[in-house]
């Protein structure tokens, strides 16, 4: 089963890292750090026996 908003259906999704990108060593606009592949969790919460993602709880909120 994967863990998922029940609302929206909003799932972890892989994506790029990188840190210190540009303007840190020197001062100069290069890229200083590698990319590397990490895994962007979304931000589960049980809600009424739901599991929903922040952006649904504060949607139903605003619109009680």
């Amino acid at each position: 089963m994967v863990k998922a908003c029940a609302i929206c259906g909003k799932t972890a999704v892989f994506g790029r890292s990188q840190q210190h990108r540009r303007g840190v060593a020197g001062k100069r606009w290069k890229n200083r750090a590698q990319t590397t592949k990490r895994l962007f969790k979304v931000n589960l919460q049980k809600v009424n026996g739901q599991l929903l993602c922040t952006d649904c709880i504060s949607r139903l909120k605003k619109n009680k």
